[in-house]
């Protein structure tokens, strides 16, 4: 859908551009766009290395450890339907606390592995079950505590106090976070989410699909 979007907007300003006979500034703006990318990009660089190996310093004390052992008991209300002693679990308290901390390599092979074990508990693997929504919520409104990459960037531009950001951004992702946890919630008592994994196995094994089927109704057809 993304891709489409992009598609159209592209399409779109060349037509306009040539509608108007302006087509050498869609020229320009695109190399001059591509070109600015670059500069950027090769300027964080060093900016971004010194913050990811603090960050994994941090990671390597067992910081991430510690963050993960304060949110489990939050993130077990968080996610009801998903046994505390299931991989699962631990894979996104891990991608939890790295995103919490701006860890975003760190965080994304974890929430990638969270999905897959979240996918084993999947009674019906063509849909989503109601854990893999929340954990996709909460990814995309991530609490941040260190926005590494605007920092980066601010500094990047020659801002006088790049770390300003901090606070606003701790704000702005608490009430993001807040807010995707009440849709979520409202969502599934709305939908009244039939159970899609299990709570009483923690083996890990998938109960009976019998189980969530409508039962066929009384008298026959």
């Amino acid at each position: 859908m993304v891709n489409w979007i992009w598609m159209g907007m592209i399409v779109f300003s060349v037509i306009f551009g040539a509608a108007n006979g302006k087509m050498e500034k869609v020229a320009e703006a695109a190399f001059g766009g591509a070109q600015t990318g670059v500069t950027v990009c090769l300027g964080l660089i060093s900016i971004l290395v010194f913050w990811m190996g603090l960050m994994r310093i941090a990671e390597d004390a067992g910081l991430i450890r510690m963050i993960s052992r304060i949110m489990a008991p939050v993130v077990r209300r968080l996610f009801p339907d998903v046994p505390t002693d299931h991989p699962a679990m631990g894979y996104i308290l891990s991608n939890m606390s790295a995103n919490l901390l701006g860890l975003g390599n760190a965080a994304t092979p974890m929430g990638i592995k969270a999905m897959q074990e979240l996918q084993k508990l999947n009674v019906n693997p063509t849909i989503a079950t109601p854990a893999m929504c929340t954990l996709l919520a909460l990814n995309t409104a991530s609490i941040t505590l260190v926005p590494t990459t605007m920092i980066a960037i601010r500094m990047n531009f020659g801002s006088l106090h790049p770390a300003d950001i901090v606070a606003p951004t701790l704000l702005a992702t608490l009430v993001s976070t807040g807010v995707a946890i009440i849709v979520d919630r409202w969502y599934r008592k709305r939908n009244k989410i039939p159970p899609t994994s299990h709570t009483i196995d923690k083996t890990g094994a998938r109960p009976p699909t019998s189980l969530y089927k409508p039962s066929a109704p009384a008298g026959g057809g």
